[in-house]
């Protein structure tokens, strides 16, 4: 092993170690990846970043802009809430969740399929009196199944085919992938239906949909204002003078001193801090009707609010947000937004820190108050999905233009009339030509800490390549496989692609694994398209753990889950996937 090969196998495993770790975000644990191998000499200084150029990239950001603007048209969400839920059965239920997710997740965006339905699902679960928790896994599970079905439906899909063009001279087409991942979808669908959701455990803040749907006892961090009339009052007289039973005052906070769960008959002061802790509704209430302020802007009161654009909506906090382990305060969220958090839920509990310095976390559940009217693009910026639509939907007139782009580009990518990364570019510019998007949206449509990570990655994979370090893994892993059957070397592959995909991004896993699977087929004399096929449905498979894939930590704060609540359905999920992909790759892509 020569030294350059002992360095990229340690930057390797330096970056698998922080993507686990999981404090810094994935796309600047790549950039440091990236850097690693460029000023360790392996990759050109003047090919640090050509694989931002790469098909791979643009097919992914492209499919993002379609995504989105699908997601906007009005047509499917108008399916979505033409759907007849099942009212005899969770089974059902869950099955037609999870269908519809997975249908959407074929055709878009993962996360774009799941943030369509979110609502709709919270909604379904408060309506019927159903625990959000017994849902929404199987919501994110299904947007990961469905995403197997074509080459557009996920990341790994397109990286896998674009390597596959590179390495072998030929790419997937747009339904190689249905053959084996449309069964996969199926059969996994079927078990999360009736068994799956039934391994989900559901804790007693799960228990009521109303309860979790309303995301009750926030914590609130209100002052008494000099003139206010309120020093000397005591807490008891302001909540019945204020005309609230439900809300509690949870603290004081007076000159860095905290009194924790003070007495009724405690009396306020000019500048305290209090933290109230009661339903959305109610902490509102209590503010508009008082001289009380909410900390963070001295020239705002809830009294001055025209209530005719002004709402509350409650949100979830994306992976790659802006929010995204940075406080409030260093946000400027006021200041530069003009959008006021109320509370902040964590895993279906409130947070009791102090809301301006306590740092935000991905799925994370925030209650913000703004103008409803600016609200949408403001969600856009900071990365946040709304889990309601109540003051919030857009009402467009549903239009089928968006389709029918997106139709005509899969057909033109289909038939090799363009290669792929042609044909939906070629759709983005249709998009806007026929007014189906503006301009700016474009980019607030894309999400660049996927382009990054993307970008930066397949520089390592090359980096990988050059060193040898493929080459000499291939031949470790070809001495192994030379004493298993044919159905073993797939398996061995599968699997560890689905190990990876749990502890890392699905398309830094399809990147790595792509590349060193087709060094195995090589050092082996086979055909490669199984191993590629094996990575393709191992990479997306990431159902052990919250942090596999976007869509699982988007649900965990509305579902209450913890972290070690995903394996409980996902690892007999994992084996059920591994025990049907591996003969139905063989069966369609013989060795």
């Amino acid at each position: 092993m020569t030294g350059e090969q002992i360095y990229i196998l340690a930057v390797l495993a330096s970056t698998l170690s922080l993507f686990v770790w999981g404090r810094w975000r994935y796309d600047l644990v790549a950039l440091l990846a990236l850097l690693a191998v460029v000023f360790g000499g392996v990759v050109p200084f003047n090919s640090a970043f050509t694989g931002f150029g790469h098909p791979a990239v643009i097919t992914v950001a492209a499919i993002l802009v379609i995504s989105r603007t699908i997601q906007g048209s009005g047509v499917i969400g108008w399916l979505v809430r033409c759907l007849d839920l099942f009212k005899f059965g969770v089974s059902a239920q869950v099955a037609v969740v999870s269908g519809t997710v997975a249908f959407l997740s074929g055709f878009m965006n993962n996360v774009g399929a799941l943030a369509l339905l979110l609502p709709v699902v919270l909604q379904f679960s408060r309506n019927y009196d159903r625990a959000p928790g017994e849902l929404l896994m199987p919501l994110a599970f299904g947007s990961l199944l469905g995403g197997l079905t074509t080459m557009v439906g996920t990341p790994p899909n397109i990286i896998v085919t674009s390597i596959r063009n590179e390495m072998v001279g030929a790419p997937f087409s747009m339904f190689d992938f249905t053959p084996v991942g449309l069964p996969i979808a199926i059969i996994g669908i079927t078990f999360i239906a009736f068994l799956g959701w039934r391994l989900i455990p559901i804790r007693p803040s799960q228990g009521n949909s109303q309860e979790m749907f309303n995301i009750q006892h926030y914590v609130t961090e209100v002052v008494v204002p000099r003139k206010s009339g309120l020093s000397g009052m005591t807490i008891k007289q302001l909540l019945s003078d204020a005309g609230e039973d439900e809300v509690t005052v949870i603290a004081i906070i007076r000159k860095n001193q905290k009194l924790i769960r003070p007495a009724q008959s405690e009396t306020l002061r000019i500048n305290d801090h209090l933290l109230i802790q009661g339903e959305s509704d109610f902490v509102e209430s209590i503010l508009h009707n008082t001289p009380l302020k909410l900390v963070g802007n001295k020239n705002l009161e809830f009294s001055q609010l025209d209530y005719g654009e002004t709402g509350v909506i409650e949100v979830v906090v994306k992976p790659g947000s802006p929010l995204a382990q940075r406080s409030i305060e260093e946000v400027e969220l006021e200041n530069r937004y003009g959008i006021h958090l109320l509370s902040i839920a964590r895993h279906g509990h409130p947070v009791r820190e102090r809301l301006r310095v306590v740092r935000v976390r991905p799925g994370d559940i925030l209650l913000l108050q703004g103008n409803m009217k600016a609200i949408p693009e403001v969600l856009e910026v900071l990365g946040c999905l709304p889990l309601r639509e109540r003051d919030f939907a857009l009402h467009r007139e549903p239009t089928v233009v968006p389709l029918v782009i997106f139709i005509t580009a899969i057909g033109f990518s289909m038939f090799g009339i363009v290669s792929a990364p042609v044909a939906f570019v070629a759709a983005v510019v249709g998009l806007v030509l026929f007014n189906q998007i503006p301009i700016r949206e474009i980019y607030t449509g894309i999400d660049w800490s996927v382009i990054i990570l993307l970008g930066a990655m397949i520089p390592v994979g090359t980096a990988m390549e050059i060193s040898g370090v493929n080459n000499l893994l291939a031949y470790e892993i070809a001495l192994i496989a030379g004493f298993l059957p044919p159905w073993g070397i797939v398996l061995m592959i599968l699997i560890a692609a689905m190990v990876l995909s749990d502890i890392m991004n699905n398309a830094a896993t399809a990147i790595l694994m792509s590349q060193l699977a087709i060094q195995v087929a090589m050092k082996m004399e086979i055909n490669a398209d199984p191993l590629l096929m094996a990575v393709a449905v191992g990479s997306s498979c990431a159902f052990l753990t919250p942090i596999g894939h976007q869509s699982n930590i988007l649900v965990m704060g509305p579902g209450g889950y913890r972290f070690g609540d995903y394996w409980r359905m996902g690892l007999p999920l994992e084996i059920i996937i591994v025990l049907v992909a591996v003969p139905t790759i063989l069966v369609f892509w013989p060795l």
